[in-house]
């Protein structure tokens, strides 16, 4: 899991890259038309639709195909967790990030378990927001710091079970794959855990690839919450 860091959001700014389509879903206009302002502003993002409930977030992601979806956590129309799932089912190409408030915090873990790429906060800096985007539309994933530091409280005393559970998924894995999953867990990019293992980045795409598929993740997000959960040196 990349968790990226910056001065107000805790994310490290990633170099430009070429046109990203996103789409947002919230039920407030207001919310929808900042982040919109805010997003087109930064040159290299479109906005391909909008939707203002959960049952609109699923069909604009069917109907439109975004990079990336920023989806508020609490809408009318259906339940966030649920949207999710049928977003990544239907559209695994479409990577989610939720936005939320702190009445919605709890729903961290389990939008993360259901497949979404990121959780942020919408009192964040708009800067960050929009490198969050690209981040995440590289094939990263990102969270605010605050929802970094309760992730990692979360799992810092996984009970027995749930810990052999991860470590038997685990098990499956090559050496070289546990390897690249314990940096990934760290929060470290392909380029970075790429110089530390003497390989090219090619190379960790690959092993970040087939550990996913082995573990059965969407995500690095979900890769790393299995590595939480059989307490690697994360």
């Amino acid at each position: 899991m990349t968790l990226t860091t910056s001065t107000s959001w805790g994310l490290q700014l990633v170099d430009k890259p070429r046109t990203i389509t996103v789409g947002i879903a919230d039920d407030e206009v207001l919310i929808r038309t900042g982040v919109r302002g805010v997003l087109e502003r930064s040159g290299n993002v479109v906005v391909i639709g909008e939707a203002d409930d959960g049952n609109g977030a699923v069909e604009l992601a069917r109907r439109h195909r975004p990079q990336v979806l920023l989806m508020d956590a609490a809408m009318p129309g259906m339940e966030g967790l649920a949207a999710v799932r049928l977003v990544r089912r239907h559209v695994p190409g479409t990577q989610v990030i939720m936005l939320c408030t702190p009445q919605t915090e709890e729903m961290l873990f389990p939008a993360l378990r259901a497949g979404a790429a990121g959780f942020l906060f919408k009192n964040g800096e708009p800067d960050a927001l929009v490198n969050a985007v690209r981040v995440v539309a590289a094939g990263e994933a990102v969270l605010s710091p605050s929802a970094t530091r309760a992730l990692v409280d979360h799992f810092t005393g996984a009970d027995s079970e749930r810990r052999d559970a991860a470590r038997s998924r685990i098990s499956l894995l090559t050496r070289r794959e546990q390897e690249v999953l314990v940096y990934l867990a760290q929060g470290m990019a392909n380029a970075r855990i790429a110089r530390l293992m003497y390989l090219s980045e090619g190379a960790i795409k690959a092993h970040v690839s087939r550990l996913l598929t082995k573990l059965r993740c969407d995500n690095r997000v979900q890769a790393a919450l299995i590595a939480r959960d059989a307490a690697l040196p994360c």
